[in-house]
């Protein structure tokens, strides 16, 4: 009976750290796809060129000297 005792143990054992580890994951997933979509828009705004500012139309243009 002893032997049965040990390996109905050492599966809950295994099972607990297994279940542990598997949660330990799932909280991390979150997080990582936060990250990825924070990288994602700054790598499409470093790829984007700088746009110049909106010229104003009620701005004459400069007088040639």
């Amino acid at each position: 009976m002893d032997g049965i005792t040990i390996v109905i143990l050492a599966i809950a054992g295994v099972a607990s750290v297994l279940l542990f580890a598997i949660k330990g994951f799932l909280d991390q997933v979150p997080d990582v796809i936060d990250s990825a979509g924070r990288a994602r828009d700054s790598w499409q705004r470093f790829k984007q060129p700088e746009l110049p500012p909106p010229a104003d139309d009620d701005e004459e243009p400069p007088v040639a000297a």
